[in-house]
């Protein structure tokens, strides 16, 4: 059996945070102090439509077991953005499906600035199903 901290290390979680929504959303978390899984791994971007399809495909082939992409939603300040977003999203899941990998390991999510506990249910969610799904087993050569 996998001990706890193999387990947590195993699944890891990456967060794409938009910096003027989602990462003063993460951030106020913090400042509450509020427990989160350790295994998470915010990243503060721009806007996420700056990242390609293959990125994703990338991050699952190194062993990032899910995604969480939190947004402005449609709030987004980039003009068009977020469609353009949600537009790629769309592909990548297509994509996914073809590859056999489980679409619980991605997520598209809208956070505002002082949305803690939506916060918190998205990370939590995302544990639990990276948990029952185990790390990602993706091709290498794909």
């Amino acid at each position: 059996m996998m001990s706890p901290q193999a387990e947590k290390e195993d699944n890891k979680i990456l967060i794409l945070a938009t910096e003027t929504c989602a990462y003063p959303g993460a951030d106020s978390v913090g400042q509450a102090h509020s427990p989160y899984p350790a295994n998470t791994y915010i990243l503060r971007v721009r806007a996420p439509v700056l990242f390609p399809e293959s990125f994703y495909f990338d991050c699952f082939k190194k062993g990032i077991s899910g995604i969480i992409i939190m947004s402005c939603g449609e709030e987004c300040p980039y003009d068009g953005a977020y469609k353009a977003l949600a537009k790629r999203l769309d592909a990548v899941y297509k994509k996914m499906k073809e590859m056999a990998i489980d679409l619980r390991r991605l997520r598209l999510t809208a956070i505002c600035t002082v949305c803690n506990r939506a916060f918190l249910k998205e990370v939590n969610d995302m544990d639990k199903s990276v948990r029952e799904l185990g790390p990602p087993l993706v091709n290498p050569s794909l």
